[in-house]
């Protein structure tokens, strides 16, 4: 049995850094990209050509404006390792605005169009639930304490968190835990980063059977 756990963790290293590498190549694409288009537009400016695109004429998709719900309905159902699945459905239309989401942190729902970049970043200051939620979904662990957190275990988790793909962390204030894991439909509340479980949620959950769009980008979103 262990070995089979071994070969399956091995499994998923490869995945996530094989992802890691396709991440660098589309920076790499996306630079060359942005550099052509600077030359592009310069170009057009000295020739007095100034021409704007406007997407979404006639069209509708999946983007709401305002929208002040999450969509979410259901409960939360506890494990006997202390993880929390959210029973019921999580929304995925990208919105504007804030959403209000029935738990805290979010662990899915109606989110902002743009993710949060995800690729091992430690965020000192609050983020936005609705980018963040949108990184769930594409795979993440999402790591947030609180002030009752000591500043070891903050450091051992953003060491944690740096070495790992499809991960961040930020602070948050309104959370029953001092340190809370999230995945999408995925919780854990832990008082302390040595706790075994802390571990055993990233193996499960990074890029794990619960993603919604793996191998979705984790870079290239917001800060």
């Amino acid at each position: 049995m262990a070995t089979g756990n071994k070969t399956s963790n091995a499994a998923r290293k490869a995945r996530i850094e094989e992802m890691r590498r396709a991440e660098q190549a589309r920076e790499r694409r996306n630079r060359i990209l942005v550099i052509a288009g600077s030359v592009v537009a310069v170009a057009a400016l000295v020739a007095g050509g100034v021409f704007v695109v406007k997407s979404q004429d006639g069209k509708k998709d999946d983007t709401a404006s305002d929208s002040k719900s999450s969509g979410d309905s259901g409960h939360w159902s506890a494990a006997k390792d202390g993880v929390r699945t959210w029973t019921g459905k999580l929304s995925r239309t990208h919105v504007e605005g804030t959403v209000k989401y029935p738990m805290h942190p979010p662990v899915g729902g109606n989110h902002n169009p743009v993710w949060l970049n995800c690729n091992g970043n430690v965020y000192t200051k609050a983020v936005k639930d609705e980018n963040a939620v949108h990184a769930l979904e594409h795979g993440a662990v999402w790591v947030t304490y609180t002030d009752k957190a000591s500043k070891s275990d903050v450091d051992t988790l953003a060491a944690k968190v740096k070495q790992t793909p499809y991960s961040l962390m930020s602070p948050y204030a309104d959370q029953s835990a001092p340190i809370e894991l999230s995945a999408w439909g995925h919780q854990l509340g832990v008082t302390s980063a040595k706790d075994p479980e802390v571990a055993k949620f990233f193996e499960t959950y990074v890029q794990g059977d619960q993603t919604p769009e793996p191998g979705a980008s984790c870079t290239g979103g917001t800060m």
